[in-house]
């Protein structure tokens, strides 16, 4: 069974930075690209960043271009999301997902192409 742990979430006031971080046990992490997304009240999961098996091309939404990074450390079976000049508009629960296919080049945006997901951070960010 794969599961995904995320933390770091919080409350921050505008301008301000948050890094969370996603643990991933049950499939070889390694293998698989991971991806960011968050879910505002009221508002359908969109994607924020992914990353790929490798580390080695990422992709971002336009919205979160200059002030989100992700990465993964393949040792510790993590992938973070580094989030800095946070906005209001910002506030979600962001999620971390597991990509399907195995060492795959192409970086997705689509809920669907995760088949694993993790149980939320809210992040909420004060104005």
């Amino acid at each position: 069974q794969v599961v995904l742990v995320e933390s770091g979430g919080g409350l921050v006031q505008a301008g301000g930075s948050l890094r969370l971080s996603c643990v991933v046990s049950g499939r070889t992490f390694s293998n698989y690209a991971m991806g960011w997304f968050r879910q505002a009240p009221g508002k359908e999961r969109e994607f924020v960043a992914a990353i790929t098996w490798n580390g080695g091309s990422t992709s971002y939404a336009d919205s979160m271009k200059g002030r989100f990074t992700v990465s993964r450390d393949n040792a510790k079976n993590t992938v973070y999301l580094q989030m800095n000049s946070l906005k209001p508009e910002d506030t979600a629960v962001y999620y971390c997902a597991q990509d399907w296919a195995l060492r795959t080049a192409t970086l997705r945006t689509a809920p669907h192409a995760y088949d694993y997901w993790g149980q939320g951070t809210q992040v909420t960010v004060s104005s």
